[in-house]
């Protein structure tokens, strides 16, 4: 009878999976000295380390993941919606720097702003990398979840509940240029949106709404254009028509397309039109007039979610680990803003 109570006792324990918390329970630590000591030994001193070794073993504990070297592939995939956008690259260059050092190959790919393709291309790549990060991608949240819940992923620009995120704060930042605006006499201020599929663009139209209330104006709004210096002619158009006196831009390829277009059209920036960008792309110095635009952190964005997503492939969930990390960002004033022009309508 104890022979058969004791069976199912253990085979009661064995199906219970044991958790990074037991062992560090059992080792009298922290979890996050338990981490480090199975994923970075060097980190923590030896007695410490040989305690937590012991416990691992006599708790039969297996780490989240895949151990490196066994059933790794050393890969992360970098998911972008349009790899000729200068937007990425600083996100490339940073998720590259950060990924060989580490010793990860880096895989890039180009979504091509479609979600369809974006889910396709994680599905099929799933056994070949060990995680990826997705840059603004178009999925939906209920696809991103699920994505999450089979493959280790850290999205950039992008906030879903239970998937780990770095955000830069570019809704703060176009709060700062509706204010810069304000302050220059502006009160028909028009935003351009972005793809409607982008989860920044939501974002950034909502904060310009809340500004312009804060002061008592109402926000309006053009498009949407696809983000594309080519659908700055398009935009430009449909801004004359509104006859507002300022606009913010999605990014800045549309608004230095709109510069072009304006200048065609015989309308002057800033002296009839001010224009303000957003991401403070290559190229928004030295175009004409040069862009007055929301300077993002970009490549730094790239380096924080890599490292976020490696701390998750060797140390597994630990709780209270950070799930999202906000970058700010600051609005930089060139010669594509100015005062409105006496007589302008306010």
């Amino acid at each position: 009878m104890s022979g058969g109570g004791s069976a199912r006792g253990s085979s009661s324990t064995a199906t219970r999976r044991v958790t990074i918390t037991d062992v560090a329970a059992a080792a009298g630590v922290a979890a996050s000295t338990v981490s480090r000591a199975l994923s970075v030994p060097g980190r923590v001193n030896s007695s410490t380390r040989e305690r937590i070794e012991r416990a691992a073993r006599e708790l039969n504990y297996v780490r989240s993941g895949k151990a490196r070297g066994a059933g790794r592939t050393d890969t992360i995939a970098v998911l972008v919606s349009d790899v000729t956008n200068p937007f990425y690259f600083g996100i490339i260059r940073g998720t590259q720097q950060q990924l060989r050092a580490g010793g990860y190959a880096h895989l890039l790919i180009d979504t091509e702003d479609s979600a369809e393709l974006e889910n396709h291309l994680l599905d099929k790549m799933r056994g070949s990398i060990d995680g990826a990060i997705l840059a603004a991608s178009r999925l939906s949240e209920a696809a991103l979840s699920s994505v999450a819940a089979e493959t280790p992923v850290v999205t950039i620009n992008r906030n879903v509940t239970g998937v780990a995120s770095v955000i830069i704060d570019s809704p703060a930042g176009v709060g700062q240029a509706v204010e810069h605006l304000i302050s220059l006499g502006h009160r028909k201020i028009v935003y351009v949106c972005g793809p409607p599929t982008s989860w920044a663009n939501e974002a950034r139209w909502r904060a310009m709404r809340t500004t312009m209330a804060h002061h008592g104006l109402s926000a309006t709004k053009i498009g949407p254009f696809p983000a594309s210096q080519r659908n700055g002619t398009a935009a430009a158009d449909s801004l004359i028509n509104t006859h507002a006196t300022a606009c913010i831009a999605f990014n800045d390829l549309l608004a230095i397309g709109m510069l072009t277009r304006l200048r065609e059209r015989g309308v002057g920036v800033p002296d009839d039109i001010s224009v303000v960008g957003c991401d403070d792309i290559f190229g928004a110095d030295f175009c004409q007039p040069p862009l007055t635009t929301l300077t993002a952190p970009i490549e730094r964005a790239g380096r924080v979610a890599v490292a976020m997503l490696v701390a998750r492939l060797n140390d597994g969930f630990v709780r209270g680990s950070r799930e999202s990390v906000m970058l700010p960002t600051h609005l930089t004033v060139r010669d594509s803003t100015g005062p409105v022009r006496r007589g302008d309508p306010t």
